[in-house]
């Protein structure tokens, strides 16, 4: 029983690191796709996090 409790804070700890990480990478649709031929207007008129 010990080991499948520590089996599920581990998985835990690991879910919330990677939750933190990716959400620090994560950049919204107007820096992702600022190419010439992407055509993302202003941030506030699309469905994206500002």
């Amino acid at each position: 029983m010990k080991a499948f409790i520590s089996a599920v804070i581990v998985a835990v700890v690991f879910a919330v690191g990677a939750a933190m990480v990716l959400d620090s990478q994560q950049q919204t649709a107007d820096k992702a796709f600022a190419t010439s031929a992407a055509r993302v207007g202003d941030p506030g008129h699309n469905l994206i996090r500002m």
